[in-house]
């Protein structure tokens, strides 16, 4: 039930992080506020396909 989902910078838009969600218990998209390498700071980090 598991799937694999890809993080992607709101700022600069790499994606820098993967992670796993239960899209039945979270059929919204994930965010989170995580450390982008490439803007040097902490940035909201969105789900993407």
């Amino acid at each position: 039930m598991r799937d694999i989902v890809t993080l992607a910078c709101t700022e600069c838009k790499r994606r820098n992080y993967t992670t796993t969600k239960n899209k039945k218990s979270t059929p919204d998209k994930l965010q989170f506020k995580k450390y982008c390498r490439y803007c040097r700071y902490h940035t909201i980090h969105r789900e993407t396909k």
